[in-house]
C-alpha cells in the first residue's frame, strides 16, 4: 500500500489546493445536524436531536421508526465504518483492499460468521427481526435519499456502500456484527495455541511458568502437554519446514491482515472494569454504577451514543411494549443501546472471560485424503467451496474444510504451518457462539425496555454469548452482580479441560450440553449490601466452592485489587469519587517488580541517575513521568532476555505483544530460576535489561532524563481502518493523544510490546467511560476517545480525545437539551 498512500496523498493535497470544489464537496460529505430530510420507509416524522454533549437523541412515533432513524444517524455519522465492518465480518475486504488482506477474507470465510448469522436471524422473535428489519431500513434508505454521502473514504478507495451489491446494511449483518463482538471478546483459542507452540520447545513445568494459572490456583490440567503433543507426532519434523514461517509483509495493510488473523483470539487486555456501590455507601443514598469497558481504540470510536425514545405500542408477533427511553452506548451496526440505562435501570458490563472456544486435534486418514477420525471411524470433511474478489487480479477460490466440531483454522492461520505436521492432522474450533440458537440480539432489544434489577436479569436470560460480567442498579435502591451467557459443560473424563488443544477422536473431549443460566455465577443484594460494593476487571470471579469449570484463564488481578482498595477507603462514594476511580493511574504491577528494578548494577552512563529517580518512584504511570518510561522500558527487556533464548526469536515475537508475560517474570525473579536466567543469573539479566532499557531511551529522548516523559512514547493511538496502516494518511485519519496508564493500572494503557515502530503506544484502553447516578438520571456522565462524528475532516470527529486522556466527562442527560435539531420525514 506505499505507492497507494503516496498517491492518495498527493491527491488529496492536489484536491485540497484546488480550493473550493473539494471544499465544497468536504462539507456536503459531512453529516447534516439540522434542517429536514425525506426518509422512505418512515411512517410518520422522525426528531433528531444533538444536545450540548453531542449526545444523539432520536424520537419516532413509534420503536420501529426509532429504530429507523437510528439506521440514519449510524449511516451518516459512520457510514464508512458499517462499511469496512460489513466487508470485514463477510470476508470481502480484498474486494476494495486488494490482496493486502487476503489472510483476513479466508479467515472469515473459514468461520461462516455469515452463513451463521443466517441462520440465527431465524430463530429470533417477530419483534427482534422487525427491529433488525427496520435499522437497515435506515441504513439503506440514508444511502438511497441522498441525504448521506460518501466520506473521503469511498472516494478514496472507489467504492460504495454495498459495493456492486448496493446493500448497505441487512439484518443479518447485525447478527454478524454481534458474532464479531463475541470473537473479539473470544480468548481461550489463542491461549490454546500458545500452550501448543510453547510445548514444542519446553517441558511441562516450564510450559506452566511461561503460561501460569491464576494466583492462587494450580494448571486446569495436570496432563503433560509437550509429552502428549510429542508421543501423538503432532509437531513437523525437525528440518521439514521453519518453526515459523513468518516472512515481512510487502507492506503495512497486508502485516496488519497478518497480525489480526494471527492474534485473533487472545483474550489477555480484552477487559473491562465494572462495580455498583449500594445506596448505603453512597452520598446521594441512592446507587452509583461505573463502567470502563477495554477495547482496542479505532477512529472512529467502536461506540456511538444516542437516546432512543417512543411510545409504548405493538411489534410483530403481538410484542407488545412499554415506553422507549433509553439512553448509552449504540454499536454501529445493531438498533439497540448495548451499555447504559433506562429511567429506572442501568447497567455496565466487564468481559467474563470463559473458556468457550476449543481446539480440536483432527487426525487424517494418511490412506484416504479427505477424511479425519473421529469416535465411530473415519468420516469426511465437510467442504464448501467459496469465492473471493480480489481488486487487481483474478478471483480466489478458497476451499473450506470442517468438522464435527467446526469449521479447520489451521487451514487459514499461518501460525499453524510448519508447527503441525499437517501430512497427519488438521486444527478445527469449536466455539461457543457459533451455533443456531444464539439469541444475543434479542436480550439487547429487551434490556431497552428494562426498569428495574430483575427486569434486566430476565432480559439477559438471552444473552448467548460473549459472556458478561454485568453490574446493574435501579433507582428502587436494589443493585446485583449476574455473568450472562452460555457456558459449555465438559466430562469429568476431560482432562485437558479445553486450556490446549485436545484430540479429537476421542469423545471425552467433546462437550455435553450447556449450564443452566440459573447456575451462572451471580451475587444478588444482600451480598453486595454488606460488603458496600461489587467490582469486576475480568479476574476470577467464581465464588468460593463453585462447582463448575468456567476456564483458567483470567486476567491477573492487579487491576481489580486496585479497584477494591479505592473503594474500601471511603464509606461513602459520590460521582467524582467514582470518576477518580476510573482514572487512577497507580500500577500494582510496577509496584511488584519495582523492588528488583531497584537492585540493578547497570553499566550505563546514566545508570546511577536513573536509580536515584526510580528510588522515589511510586507506580504511577502519569503522562508526565520519567520513571514510568524508564520502567516499562526496562520491563520489556527483561521479558525478551528471559524468554528469547528458550522460545526462539521467532516463537516469542508470535507470542508476544498481545501477551505481555508478567507474571512469568515474576515468577522467574521470585524462584531465582536459573533455567530461565541462564548462567549469567537473574540480577545480571536485571541489571543487563536497565542498560539496554537506557540506550533505547536515550536514543530517541537525549540524555536529559529530566526531558524524559512516558506520553511521549505512550500516546494513545485510535487507528483508522484500513488508513491507519497507510503512511501519510494515517496523520490524517487517526487520532492521537498521549495518554498515562500501563498494562495493570485501572485506567489502562496496554501497549503491544512487539510492534516494530511503537511497541509503547496505548492501543488497548478504556473504549469508553460511564457513571450512572441513579439518584438524579441527569447526573450521569460518559467520555471516549474520538468523537461523535466519524469523518476525518469534522471536528467532532475528535473533540472528545483531549478530554478522555485528561480524565474529564460529559454529562449523559435524558432531559432536551437540543442545541442541533434534524426532522426526517416520511
Amino acid at each position: 500500500m506505499k505507492w497507494f498512500g503516496r498517491l492518495a496523498l498527493l491527491g488529496l493535497v492536489a484536491a485540497l489546493s484546488a480550493g473550493g470544489l473539494v471544499s465544497v464537496q468536504l462539507l456536503r460529505s459531512m453529516p447534516k445536524l439540522d434542517g429536514q430530510v425525506k426518509l422512505q420507509g418512515l411512517k410518520a416524522p422522525v426528531k433528531i436531536s444533538r444536545d450540548s454533549s453531542d449526545v444523539t437523541r432520536i424520537e419516532g412515533a413509534s420503536a420501529l421508526d426509532t429504530w429507523r432513524g437510528l439506521g440514519f444517524v449510524h449511516a451518516q455519522e459512520r457510514g464508512w465504518q458499517l462499511e469496512f465492518n460489513r466487508r470485514l465480518m463477510r470476508g470481502e475486504l480484498s474486494e476494495i483492499l486488494g490482496a493486502a488482506t487476503l489472510d483476513t477474507d479466508k479467515l472469515m470465510r473459514t468461520l461462516g460468521i455469515i452463513g451463521m448469522a443466517q441462520k440465527q436471524l431465524q430463530g429470533l422473535s417477530p419483534a427482534t427481526q422487525a427491529a433488525l428489519q427496520a435499522y437497515s431500513e435506515g441504513i439503506q434508505n440514508a444511502w438511497l435519499s441522498g441525504a448521506v454521502r460518501p466520506s473521503p473514504e469511498f472516494k478514496l478507495l472507489g467504492t460504495q456502500a454495498g459495493g456492486p451489491k448496493g446493500q448497505a446494511w441487512s439484518p443479518e449483518d447485525s447478527l454478524g456484527w454481534a458474532l464479531m463482538m463475541a470473537l473479539d471478546l473470544g480468548g481461550n483459542w489463542g491461549q490454546e495455541f500458545a500452550r501448543l507452540s510453547a510445548s514444542k520447545v519446553l517441558n511441562h513445568e516450564q510450559l506452566w511458568q511461561l503460561l501460569p494459572p491464576y494466583p492462587g490456583e494450580k494448571p486446569a490440567t495436570t496432563v503433560d502437554l509437550p509429552a502428549l503433543y510429542a508421543q501423538l507426532g503432532v509437531y513437523s519434523p525437525k528440518g521439514q519446514t521453519k518453526a515459523f514461517p513468518f516472512t515481512a509483509a510487502p507492506n503495512a495493510l497486508a502485516q496488519w491482515s497478518a497480525d489480526w488473523v494471527r492474534d485473533v483470539g487472545i483474550l489477555e487486555g480484552k477487559g473491562s472494569n465494572n462495580w455498583v456501590v449500594p445506596g448505603s455507601h453512597t452520598v446521594s443514598g441512592k446507587p452509583l454504577l461505573a463502567n470502563d469497558p477495554h477495547l482496542a481504540l479505532s477512529s472512529p470510536a467502536i461506540w456511538y451514543f444516542a437516546h432512543l425514545k417512543a411510545p409504548a405500542g405493538e411489534l410483530p408477533g403481538g410484542h407488545q411494549h412499554p415506553a422507549l427511553d433509553v439512553i448509552g452506548a449504540t454499536l454501529p451496526g445493531l438498533p439497540f443501546v448495548v451499555l447504559g440505562r433506562t429511567q429506572g435501570v442501568a447497567w455496565g458490563f466487564t468481559n467474563t472471560g470463559p473458556d468457550v472456544q476449543d481446539l480440536y486435534l483432527e487426525q487424517l486418514d494418511a490412506t484416504q485424503p479427505g477424511q479425519y477420525r473421529t469416535p465411530t471411524g473415519w468420516a469426511a470433511f465437510e467442504e464448501r467451496a467459496e469465492t473471493i474478489r480480489v481488486k487487481g487480479q483474478g478471483d480466489v477460490t478458497l476451499q473450506v474444510r470442517s468438522t464435527r466440531h467446526g469449521p479447520v483454522i489451521s487451514d487459514v492461520q499461518a501460525q499453524y504451518k510448519g508447527l503441525i505436521d499437517a501430512q497427519r492432522y488438521a486444527i478445527s474450533l469449536r466455539w461457543s457462539a457459533l451455533t443456531e440458537d444464539n439469541k444475543t440480539v434479542e436480550a439487547g432489544m429487551l434490556t431497552n425496555w428494562a426498569q428495574t434489577v430483575p427486569e434486566l436479569k430476565k432480559a439477559f436470560i438471552h444473552n448467548h454469548a460473549p459472556m458478561q460480567s454485568v453490574v446493574m442498579a435501579d433507582t428502587l435502591g436494589e443493585v446485583a452482580y449476574q455473568a450472562v451467557g452460555k457456558l459449555p459443560t465438559r466430562s469429568p473424563e476431560n482432562d485437558i479441560r479445553g486450556v490446549a488443544p485436545a484430540p479429537g477422536w476421542m469423545p471425552q473431549y467433546d462437550w455435553t450440553g450447556w449450564l443452566p443460566a440459573e447456575q451462572n455465577p451471580a451475587l444478588g443484594h444482600q451480598a453486595i449490601e454488606a460488603k458496600g460494593w461489587h467490582a469486576t476487571a475480568n479476574q476470577n470471579i467464581l465464588p468460593p466452592g463453585y462447582a463448575h469449570f468456567v476456564g483458567g484463564d483470567w486476567t491477573t488481578p492487579e487491576r481489580f485489587e486496585r479497584i477494591e482498595q479505592l473503594l474500601a477507603a471511603s464509606p461513602k462514594h459520590s460521582r467524582e469519587s467514582l470518576q477518580a476511580i476510573q482514572n487512577d493511574v497507580t500500577s500494582l504491577g510496577a509496584k511488584a517488580l519495582l523492588p528488583t528494578l531497584l537492585s540493578a548494577k547497570p553499566q550505563h552512563a546514566l545508570g546511577d541517575q536513573a536509580l536515584k529517580m526510580l528510588a522515589t518512584f511510586d507506580g504511577q504511570m502519569h503522562a508526565q513521568s520519567a520513571p514510568a518510561l524508564v520502567f516499562n522500558v526496562w520491563a520489556d527487556e527483561l521479558t525478551r532476555g528471559l524468554l528469547v533464548p528458550h522460545l526462539g526469536a521467532e516463537r516469542f515475537q508470535a507470542l508476544y505483544g498481545k501477551r505481555h508475560f508478567r507474571a512469568a517474570v515474576e515468577g522467574i525473579l521470585k524462584r531465582s530460576d536459573a533455567f530461565w536466567c541462564g548462567a549469567a543469573g537473574c540480577p545480571a539479566q536485571v541489571s543487563l535489561a536497565l542498560d539496554r532499557a537506557l540506550v533505547r531511551i536515550a536514543d530517541q529522548q537525549g540524555t536529559d532524563m529530566r526531558a524524559w516523559r512516558w506520553g511521549a512514547w505512550h500516546p494513545a493511538i485510535s487507528s483508522h481502518k484500513p488508513f491507519g496502516k497507510v503512511p501519510y494518511l494515517n496523520a490524517i485519519f487517526d487520532v492521537r493523544t498521549e495518554s498515562a496508564g500501563d498494562l495493570f493500572t485501572v485506567n489502562v494503557g496496554q501497549y503491544w510490546a512487539n510492534d516494530p515502530k511503537e511497541p509503547f503506544a496505548n492501543r488497548h484502553a478504556a473504549s469508553m467511560r460511564t457513571v450512572y447516578d441513579l439518584a438524579d438520571a441527569d447526573q450521569s456522565v460518559f467520555i471516549y476517545q474520538t468523537g461523535q462524528s466519524g469523518h476525518a475532516f469534522d471536528p467532532r470527529s475528535r473533540d472528545m480525545a483531549a478530554a478522555w486522556a485528561s480524565g474529564n466527562y460529559r454529562l449523559l442527560q435524558q432531559k432536551s437539551n437540543a442545541v442541533h435539531r434534524l426532522l426526517l420525514t416520511p
